[in-house]
């Protein structure tokens, strides 16, 4: 429950945008930070490229943390996006039922096969489909694997809801969501060679229109320290050493 904005002065609450693969470690480190300092923080989540529409229509928030670098090219000519930090990495695999009854390989190919329903994401929408796009384009497969696929799917939470409930045997999908709780009990990770599947920078950017760049700034240095890594890493990610 977040205080409103009458209750606190304006510069004691920060609103940062984040790629719905990174909420949970994000979420951890948020109320570790509120315990140290006299601030409330708003979490948006979604796919990364809706969030970042939407701090660009609003001109609120103070920090956008993308599920992957490719969204601070695309946009960093707009001069919405300021100072950032590497805070981790993210990392595709191919995701399957736990136990992998089908016998699936770490090879993009098995995406092809016949005896298999498959989920990806939808490029337009999250970093995960943006990810699959380039993985498989550079592979020659999307165009493939997208008239195979049973459904594009707007993140990586909704790829693995849709898993859960048994609607398909593989997707691609961010590795470290397997290792969540939620998940972990139902979906298991397939690991792609990492020169296919390449750890992708995790980049927390502070918005250029922050009400509160100071505190903003500081949340960044605490999530770049060591112990927000730690806090990555526990949630299945790559820290910004590329250490698991």
């Amino acid at each position: 429950v977040f205080c409103s904005l009458s209750a606190w002065p304006q510069q004691q609450n920060l609103l940062i945008y984040c790629g719905i693969t990174l909420v949970k470690p994000v979420t951890e480190l948020v109320r570790i930070f509120e315990t140290r300092e006299d601030v409330k923080f708003q979490v948006a989540q979604g796919g990364s490229e809706d969030l970042y529409q939407s701090a660009k229509k609003s001109r609120l928030g103070d920090l956008y943390l993308p599920g992957e670098p490719s969204y601070r090219e695309k946009h960093l000519a707009e001069g919405l996006l300021g100072d950032f930090k590497l805070v981790g990495y993210n990392q595709m695999a191919i995701v399957v039922q736990k136990g992998n009854p089908k016998h699936v390989k770490g090879e993009l190919n098995e995406l092809l096969r016949k005896d298999l329903t498959i989920l990806i994401g939808n490029a337009e929408s999250g970093s995960v489909g943006q990810e699959t796009k380039a993985m498989l384009e550079t592979s020659a497969m999307y165009p493939k694997v997208v008239e195979k696929a049973a459904a594009l799917m707007p993140d990586s939470r909704a790829i693995n809801n849709a898993m859960k409930r048994g609607e398909a045997d593989a997707a691609l999908n961010w590795r470290a969501t397997s290792f969540f709780p939620e998940n972990a009990t139902h979906l298991e990770a397939v690991d792609l060679d990492p020169k296919i599947a390449k750890p992708q920078a995790l980049l927390l950017i502070q918005l250029t229109f922050s009400k509160n760049p100071l505190l903003a700034r500081k949340f960044i240095d605490f999530v770049a320290s060591d112990e927000g890594q730690a806090v990555f890493r526990k949630h299945g990610f790559l820290g910004n050493t590329g250490t698991r």
